[in-house]
């Protein structure tokens, strides 16, 4: 069913001025535009070519929009927060140019327009997310708590760097790579010597003379408590060693990372969090692993959110181009989840 849009009928008003008589085609259409020949251009044509154009995008955000901000009432400010970062971001970088950067990067006509998207776009990945925690089930949920959660654990280090110069041969720099690993492997060997009752004392006073952590040293080469995330990237064989480890055991090989050479000592173990403690962000992680596999939940989420909310789109010509395109994305992604799984498979 064709209908006439609110805030063109509201134009023509304003246009034609309060009391003026609105001109009208011969099949009864009120006209938007006149020209001198006589020639109108009817509010329901300008719909319809808005109609073929753009409408259907436009429309699937404003229902989103509704849907969205009734259902994250809470997260709204965040959304809009986001979405200023982003676009703070944009006009540093591009400056007076932001306007035709985001129409040609992007298509939007105005930068407050692709604003409104992005803020569309963090409620939507809000229902998303949502929707791929309700597709994981407790056994998954018990399996990675026991699999992938970890207790804090209280770790101290010894650092020895090697003391490389930019203008060093290679074979200099190799040499000074040996000295320190091989100074990382005394101190082992002077450890592993001392008695287990005063060998955290002797880590101490070790790590306060040698270690070329200035952060920590003068703590006894403490890093306080930790878990496998803790830490940054760089320190991954570290971390991973020192799980390894029972308390009041140092490592008895050599650990190289990114920034050296060293001996790990885990001193203290808490008690692991429990499952409903840490439930929430163990949802958080398999929601985004789901996601990864079945991208399709992009479209999923939002189909049945709208389902939910009793959407029916009353135009006949939208409600058809509304269902093409979902079946569209729908195959789309179908095919895309399956090259992505038969490529995993194949690894």
């Amino acid at each position: 069913m064709k209908k006439k849009i609110i805030v063109l009928a509201l134009c023509v008003f304003m246009i034609s001025g309060c009391g003026k008589k609105i001109p009208t085609l011969s099949n009864g259409d009120e006209a938007v535009v006149t020209l001198k020949d006589g020639s109108m251009i009817s509010v329901n044509e300008l719909y319809n070519q808005i109609k073929d154009d753009y409408a259907l995008d436009s429309l699937i955000n404003m229902i989103d929009k509704k849907i969205l901000e009734d259902k994250y009432p809470d997260d709204l400010e965040d959304a809009k927060k986001s979405a200023d970062t982003q676009m703070d971001e944009l006009k540093n970088a591009y400056g007076d140019d932001l306007a035709d950067a985001i129409k040609y990067y992007t298509g939007y006509s105005s930068p407050e327009a692709y604003k409104n998207s992005l803020y569309i776009s963090y409620l939507q990945n809000l229902a998303i997310l949502d929707y791929c925690k309700d597709q994981i089930d407790e056994k998954e949920v018990k399996k990675y708590y026991e699999s992938d959660i970890y207790p804090d654990i209280k770790v101290s280090h010894i650092l020895i760097t090697a003391e490389v110069k930019d203008d060093m041969t290679d074979d200099e720099k190799a040499k000074k790579e040996t000295e320190a690993k091989e100074k990382v492997e005394t101190l082992i060997s002077t450890l592993k010597k001392t008695k287990k009752e005063e060998l955290a004392s002797k880590f101490e006073e070790l790590a306060k003379e040698q270690s070329m952590d200035e952060s920590s040293k003068n703590q006894g080469g403490s890093l306080g408590f930790i878990n496998k995330d803790t830490l940054s990237s760089s320190w991954k064989e570290l971390v991973d060693a020192a799980y390894d480890l029972k308390d009041g055991e140092i490592s008895t090989k050599v650990i190289t990372t990114e920034i050296g050479y060293h001996v790990v000592m885990r001193n203290e173990t808490k008690e692991k969090a429990s499952i409903d403690d840490v439930r929430d962000s163990i949802l958080e992680t398999l929601a985004k692993e789901y996601l990864q596999k079945n991208s399709i939940s992009t479209v999923k989420a939002l189909q049945e959110l709208r389902k939910k909310y009793d959407m029916e789109i009353v135009d006949s010509d939208l409600q058809s181009k509304y269902a093409a395109l979902i079946q569209n994305q729908l195959d789309y992604y179908t095919k895309k989840d399956q090259e992505t799984n038969n490529s995993n498979k194949q690894k």
